[in-house]
């Protein structure tokens, strides 16, 4: 035995335990914003569309959100989607900028999406990602609608994009903006990892724009 062996299992079972790590991170998450809002498991459910079974599961880390449904939860709970990333350290944040090394990180393992914060912490007008779409990644199985706009720009490989139940094919160099109103979904159809600079403004009843903390 040359050991390598051994070292794929231990691989393995560190990427497993990482993604539980990130599970059990996102479950406090919800829970925690769900309890300060003073909602139910039904409220959220009834404000989201969502099963009671799915927010309960997400809350006890046995299940992993999509895109859409962190979305979802967001909307419902009245907190951008970056609430849910990793957290940086607050003391060393910037208020204005995000070093590369310092980007805060969502992934989504089941969708196979990763996103990479590029604003920094702390509401304003609109939210800036880095996506990684592996091979089949999607946001989701269903449709997303909400005030807003969204636009981007495809640093590498292809993205599918769906609004309003058509397909846009675009490539590197291609980019796009629609009225987050508009059905709209995405997935990466290739074999090949994609890159995409993804902006989202925010709600127009969101709040204005605050300090970062």
């Amino acid at each position: 035995m040359d050991g390598r062996g051994d070292t794929n299992v231990t691989k393995a079972a560190s990427a497993i335990e990482a993604d539980d790590a990130v599970d059990q991170r996102l479950g406090e998450t919800v829970r925690l914003l769900r309890q300060r809002a003073g909602l139910s498991i039904q409220d959220v459910a009834n404000k989201t569309g969502l099963s009671t079974g799915m927010i309960s599961q997400l809350e006890r880390a046995r299940a992993m959100p999509s895109i859409r449904t962190l979305r979802l939860l967001g909307i419902a709970l009245d907190v951008p989607i970056s609430y849910f990333f990793e957290s940086s350290d607050p003391a060393e944040a910037p208020r204005y900028t995000v070093r590369k090394n310092a980007r805060r990180l969502l992934r989504l393992t089941a969708s196979g999406v990763v996103k990479e914060a590029l604003t920094p912490e702390g509401k304003g007008q609109l939210e800036l990602y880095e996506l990684t779409l592996n091979p089949g990644a999607s946001s989701g199985t269903d449709f997303l609608q909400h005030t807003g706009e969204k636009a981007g720009y495809i640093l590498s490989g292809s993205l599918r994009l769906w609004l309003d139940n058509q397909a846009h094919v675009l490539e590197a160099g291609d980019s796009f903006r629609f009225p987050s109103i508009v059905p709209h979904m995405f997935d990466n159809p290739t074999q090949q990892v994609a890159r995409v600079i993804w902006v989202t403004t925010l709600r127009q009843t969101d709040s204005p724009a605050f300090e970062a903390s």
